[in-house]
């Protein structure tokens, strides 16, 4: 093992790879009004270099930060003098990150010594594409990759369709990984397109559904950002394009969609995680989904799959106006959690965006929704922050298998409730 450490450190050297040693997260437990407006005003201080994983928006939500070695004890004075509770979930980041690529590069020449395939690794993005093929290999008669067009530094964008034929049949859409860092959401899309192929044909409820309606997975909506979360930082989370007139690169996929767009809960700071973008569809990555989108025309549902923070979601989230489909999108997303809940206990919460996690413009889910998509949801998947972004493999096959069972029951009730 102790090789396999220098390896890894020899193999971060050679990429100029970004290191977290000494990073932390806390968790801050906000207990008032005043107190949250401290933190606010945190986020929009830019020389502690703080990353927000879960934002101050409520007294009752927690706010985790993941902060730099540089700016620990800053932060947590800054915190204790103004009498904020705190904890320390990471310790060190670094270790948890070193564990993380230590377990890939053995799971790597595991799968070349055996040449499998092991949905409970996480993988890089050729794996994940050359396992695609293999997958419409093996099930030719039900399902085809499509490219939908390319990335800002020119990777293919793979939609996987399964589909027992027809012409433009209703159809259910869902993309895992617009965030480049929630890697269990990529993780949980491939194993889900496995399990739609090969319970095709022994599973009645999946087979009637596809007997009648198509499925399109976009399994890695940001493939520029995803590569850099192996190669160089593991916790970039935006695209990876250039903006005019600033050294920071990258858009928030998911603030860049033309609804509410550059509203509440989207930044115009470039270097900000959370950057709307120039324009709606700006980025070449939205503009592809967007496109297909709106050519096919008969979309009837529209899943996007994030991590983490155990949320099923429904519109709005530029607005915390209700929907004229709120209480029926509202049901059918509590019974898909119930669902969710009978394999391991796991609790989610349910509500419009806008309400249960905070006013967010520019996403994915309020664009499907105001071009007539009715049954469009966000799922935030696993944890609840204690291992956030750098949830354990071991977890990924729970949390993709308890998923299944709510989006199962989400594309039934699609299929059984046409429009």
């Amino acid at each position: 093992m102790r090789g396999l450490w220098l390896l890894l450190v020899l193999v971060a050297a050679a990429n100029a790879e970004r290191l977290f040693v000494g990073e932390q997260v806390l968790r801050v437990n906000v207990e008032s009004e005043e107190q949250m407006q401290l933190l606010q005003a945190l986020e929009t201080q830019e020389e502690w270099e703080l990353d927000f994983w879960l934002h101050p928006v409520s007294t009752e939500l927690p706010v985790d930060i993941r902060v730099p070695r540089s700016s620990v004890s800053a932060v947590t004075e800054f915190l204790s003098a103004h009498g904020i509770p705190y904890s320390v979930i990471i310790n060190n980041l670094q270790e948890l990150l070193d564990e993380e690529k230590a377990e890939m590069m053995e799971n790597q020449m595991k799968e070349r010594s055996t040449r499998s395939f092991n949905f409970g690794s996480y993988h890089p993005i050729e794996t994940i594409y050359s396992w695609m093929d293999t997958l419409v290999a093996q099930h030719p008669k039900l399902v085809t990759k499509q490219e939908i067009g390319r990335s800002y530094e020119n990777r293919p964008m793979y939609v996987l369709k399964f589909s027992t034929g027809g012409n433009n049949r209703p159809a259910i859409w869902m993309d895992t990984g617009i965030h480049s860092r929630e890697w269990v959401s990529q993780a949980t899309g491939v194993w889900t397109a496995n399990k739609i192929a090969t319970d095709y044909g022994t599973d009645a409820s999946l087979t009637s559904l596809l007997n009648t309606m198509d499925i399109y997975m976009l399994l890695l909506a940001n493939p520029d950002g995803y590569a850099y979360t192996h190669s160089n930082d593991r916790m970039w989370r935006k695209t990876r394009s250039k903006n005019s007139g600033s050294v920071c690169r990258g858009v928030d996929p998911n603030r860049n969609w033309n609804a509410g767009f550059g509203g509440p809960g989207a930044s115009r700071n470039p270097c900000s995680d959370s950057y709307h973008g120039p324009s709606a569809h700006s980025e070449i990555e939205v503009k592809n989904v967007v496109d297909l989108v709106r050519n096919h025309g008969n979309f009837k549902s529209f899943i996007s799959v994030h991590a983490y923070s155990q949320l099923l979601m429904y519109p709005y989230g530029y607005s915390c106006k209700s929907v004229p489909h709120q209480s029926e999108l509202d049901s059918v997303g509590r019974a898909a959690v119930q669902k969710l809940t009978s394999l391991y206990g796991t609790r989610y919460k349910v509500g419009s965006i806008c309400n249960i996690i905070y006013q967010a413009s520019g996403g994915s889910i309020d664009w499907s929704y105001d071009i007539g998509i009715k049954y469009s949801f966000a799922f935030e998947l696993r944890d609840t922050g204690r291992y956030g972004f750098i949830l354990p493999a071991n977890q990924i096959i729970p949390t993709a298998s308890e998923t299944w069972l709510a989006l199962k029951h989400v594309m039934e009730y699609v299929r059984d409730h046409p429009y």
